[in-house]
């Protein structure tokens, strides 16, 4: 009984998933003049290891989801363990924040609470299709950006937090995820109505969904294109083509028949971004330190 337990918990708290959301922590890396490396592998610790799957864990303890959801096809019912191994790993990785830097820290808690608030039965921002988008755009992106240069980056130099580039990037990386979220949806419209939520994805409708990403994916662009180095933007774009080739496929697969509107893609999609994006943010960090 244990022994399953403690398998059920190691799946739903999804730890694979974390490898989608490496792109905001290594464009941040990239893109910081000074960085404490000691630090720096720290904070990809506490973000990748402990915060996000005690997030996953959490929305998969409050949901109780028997269809696919992000990172699984199949999910197990939750049994307590995960509510407190969550618990556990939102402690782990406030003192170990607050060890690294007590504004790093702060960026943490915050972070946990507005995905507590995502999910909560009592506020679930998640059924709300704005209140959802902006806690992902916000949260997941803007504040993680800032909150990865808050861990990494010395105080000394912390004037260069508060620069019009470190903006522009943080809202290029809060599009990118912001993007991303009405696909994330695209296969659930049935459950989630079935729950009560009304999703973004649910809103803009299958078209709408495509369209909203793209419009995101575009703003992204813009912006990288503006504050990146040519040699940058340059790898960006060409990392990129594999991506938007496959969101163009897929789209068109969507506009013939709603059917294709799946699991399967959605995860095809954010699997291909996130490993053509961790491998160009890779190489920008590689080329930051050469």
């Amino acid at each position: 009984m244990m022994r399953q337990a403690i398998r059920d918990t190691l799946h739903l708290l999804r730890l694979p998933f974390s490898f989608l959301l490496l792109p905001i922590y290594l464009l941040a890396l990239s893109q910081a003049a000074v960085v404490n490396e000691n630090q720096a592998l720290w904070v990809a610790v506490i973000l990748h290891l402990l915060v996000y799957p005690a997030s996953n864990g959490y929305n998969s303890w409050v949901d109780r989801d028997t269809t696919p959801i992000g990172g699984l096809k199949a999910p197990p019912p939750p049994p307590k363990l995960l509510l407190y191994t969550t618990l556990v790993l939102d402690l782990l990785a406030l003192a170990a924040a607050l060890w690294i830097q007590p504004w790093f820290a702060l960026g943490v808690g915050v972070y946990i609470l507005a995905s507590r608030a995502y999910s909560w039965e009592v506020t679930r921002l998640k059924q709300y299709p704005i209140g959802g988008f902006l806690t992902i755009f916000v949260f997941q992106g803007l504040l993680t950006y800032a909150t990865v240069l808050l861990g990494i980056v010395p105080p000394a130099h912390w004037q260069e937090l508060l620069s019009p580039h470190q903006a522009a990037l943080a809202v290029a990386a809060a599009s990118l995820i912001g993007g991303v979220y009405p696909l994330t949806q695209i296969y659930q419209h049935q459950e989630d109505a079935e729950r009560g939520d009304r999703t973004l994805s649910q809103v803009l409708g299958y078209r709408g969904s495509f369209i909203f990403a793209g419009s995101f994916f575009a703003l992204a662009g813009v912006i990288l294109a503006l504050n990146l180095k040519l040699q940058d933007f340059l790898l960006f774009s060409s990392f990129l083509l594999p991506v938007l080739a496959y969101f163009i496929y897929w789209a068109q697969k969507v506009w013939k028949n709603t059917q294709a509107a799946s699991f399967e893609h959605t995860m095809r999609l954010n699997l291909l971004a996130s490993a053509c994006l961790n491998l160009c943010f890779g190489l920008m960090c590689l080329w930051r330190n050469g």
